[in-house]
């Protein structure tokens, strides 16, 4: 910079004292060594003659009147968007004009009539801002303690051990989510589905951590990480802070996409909502009750209650079938009773009729038919889709006793 003005101070003066030609010369020489445009040369050369722009105060052709008969027309259309209201200006105009809500001059009328779908939303932005209660707030702390808490989807999950887990807020609010009430904190381990519900006074990240630990004395292994949803109740300065002092990954689903988190939510209306209801519950005296209820269901929960837990998954052309096993195949492999093998028997069977192999896993015995052969499928199966029967409880049997062993 201090080399140009140098050079511009040199060739100033006889650029103003030159005739045209030579100021043509005198302008190529300094934009070639300058890199300056031309009209930059020119006036760094003759600043006495750059005079700054005014600009003129746009002219304004909309008055109050046409803003006020935008607005009564955006209100009849239920407050629909600029380039909605366009269109339906011509039929609804005619008819507030007739039941004497409007009354334009000739020039306002076509005013009206002509304005864009930009101009109207530019002239019913205030309007809908206070509309909508104010305009938005600026993204908080929480915003930012989100984006460095890394996505877990359902697929990402794979088959995890046990202590993982993922964790979520049922609120008790009624049909009014207005004022203090109370939320039930949900935490269901990925593998065995062992499920922990604890109640919280109020939607505080103190009493979430709270409730956390809580919940790390009532589980019979460790946390070794928790999947949040996107709630400022859990993305904050105090709960993943927390959590990672304490050596448990944090990692959060994707925002409005519930089957990231799909375990918890299943178990949010198969506990939550089956022993609570819908209704709204506050104070310190229902918040005892819900624990004393969760404290007496969660042994029946965990312990006697059956679950599904798929084991493979093959996808085979564009048709859906789902082989689901028998109604208390769960609860007798868990006790061993007689009925379990002949059960185990007769879904091996019956996955060798529908493969077309005809021969059992123990031996030589055909699939049930008339004629000995193994009966073929009546259709062809796409997407077969198996669950484990009892293996759940038995997961959960053999993390227990490891933990007593250790």
């Amino acid at each position: 910079m201090r080399a140009r003005r140098e050079l511009v101070a040199a060739v100033a003066d006889r650029y103003r004292m030159a005739e045209r030609m030579e100021k043509g010369r005198i302008l190529d020489e300094l934009t070639a060594v300058t890199g300056w445009h031309r009209k930059h040369a020119v006036r760094v050369l003759n600043p006495e003659r750059a005079r700054p722009r005014m600009r003129r105060p746009p002219r304004r052709i909309y008055s109050e009147a046409i803003r006020d008969a935008l607005i009564a027309l955006w209100e009849a259309s239920d407050r629909v968007c600029g380039k909605r209201l366009k269109v339906m200006i011509p039929v609804l105009l005619p008819a507030l004009e007739r039941h004497g809500r409007l009354n334009l001059g000739e020039a306002d009328r076509a005013l009206v009539l002509t304005a864009s779908a930009a101009m109207i939303d530019r002239m019913l932005r205030d309007v809908r801002i206070a509309a909508r209660g104010g305009r938005r707030r600026r993204a908080g702390f929480s915003s930012a303690v989100r984006r460095e808490v890394p996505i877990r989807t359902f697929n990402d999950w794979g088959d995890p051990p046990p202590g993982f887990c993922e964790a979520d807020l049922v609120a008790h609010g009624g049909v009014s989510v207005t004022g203090a009430f109370i939320q039930t904190l949900t935490i269901v381990d990925v593998a065995t589905g062992w499920t922990e519900c604890l109640p919280l006074l109020v939607r505080q990240a103190t009493l979430v951590v709270q409730a956390i630990e809580r919940a790390q004395s009532l589980f019979p292994w460790l946390i070794c990480g928790l999947d949040f949803d996107n709630d400022s109740a859990f993305m904050n300065d105090v709960v993943v802070p927390w959590c990672r002092a304490h050596g448990i990954a944090v990692t959060r689903s994707r925002a409005y996409k519930k089957n990231d988190q799909a375990f918890v939510e299943q178990k949010n209306g198969a506990v939550v909502r089956r022993l609570v209801g819908y209704g709204r519950f506050e104070g310190i005296e229902a918040t005892r009750a819900l624990a004393r209820l969760f404290a007496a269901a969660r042994l029946y929960v965990n312990f006697f209650q059956p679950s599904f837990k798929l084991r493979e998954k093959a996808a085979r052309g564009c048709q859906n079938h789902q082989a689901l096993p028998r109604a208390g195949d769960t609860l007798r492999a868990r006790s061993g009773t007689p009925g379990d093998q002949q059960g185990h028997q007769t879904q091996a069977a019956r996955d060798a009729a529908r493969s077309g192999s005809g021969r059992l896993a123990g031996g030589g015995a055909r699939g049930p038919g008339a004629t000995g052969q193994a009966r073929r499928p009546t259709r062809r199966i796409a997407n077969r889709v198996t669950y484990q029967r009892g293996d759940v409880h038995e997961l959960r049997r053999r993390a227990w006793q490891g933990v007593g062993n250790g």
